[in-house]
């Protein structure tokens, strides 16, 4: 189990071996915040295998944007690879030395995921199911680096802390777009955004 969801031991193993090299590289590179390293499972894997639960397996595709450590698109990659063996997920990094770490990991654990180093802005349009971002920007930011991505049917989803609904508040004085709030499973004062029907105000 990575929360509420069921996986098997080979997939808990693969996250396992993420964790330990996130714990080594860490050291070297900020890949998460040193005050989380103790609480490494709840606050960054969990916290990501919601994300992808939130998803209901309706995507073919998926982007995460502004990667970092990997959360939520490789957790999510590596889910999918026992879950849902169709959907191609992509990583977008601009720093190479995570974009390194990211390519480490996934080759380790046997995830396919492509990982791209560039930067958010320049991308071609990825036409993504859905587009994720965690810990990247405001709302309203990743609303205008996000919604070229994005496939005419898909979703954004985007974990959001306590300060959620300024956000969402000022994002809708700039944008017009359908929103579903679902609460966070690790954090009660976080949630999780699921957006569709974007278009500017």
């Amino acid at each position: 189990m990575i929360g509420e969801l069921s996986v098997s031991r080979e997939t808990i193993e693969k996250l396992e071996h993420y964790a330990d090299a996130l714990r080594k590289w860490n050291a070297k590179i900020n890949l998460v915040s040193k005050s989380t390293i103790d609480d490494l499972w709840e606050r960054h894997f969990v916290d990501s295998a919601q994300v992808w639960q939130f998803a209901n397996g309706q995507a073919g595709s998926w982007a995460d944007l502004g990667s970092g450590g990997g959360f939520p698109g490789l957790v999510v990659a590596i889910i999918a690879a026992e879950l849902q063996k169709d959907l191609k997920v992509t990583l977008v990094e601009s720093d190479q030395r995570k974009s390194a770490f990211l390519r480490s990991v996934a080759r380790e654990t046997s995830t396919d995921a492509t990982i791209i180093s560039q930067r958010i802005e320049e991308l071609p349009t990825l036409h993504a199911d859905v587009v994720s971002a965690r810990a990247l920007a405001d709302l309203e930011t990743l609303l205008s680096l996000s919604h070229l991505h994005l496939a005419p049917q898909g979703f954004m989803l985007f974990p959001k802390g306590e300060n959620w609904q300024m956000e969402l508040a000022k994002a809708q004085s700039k944008w017009r777009f359908d929103c579903e709030v679902a609460k966070s499973k690790t954090n009660e004062k976080s949630v999780i955004l699921r957006i569709s029907g974007v278009c500017r105000a």
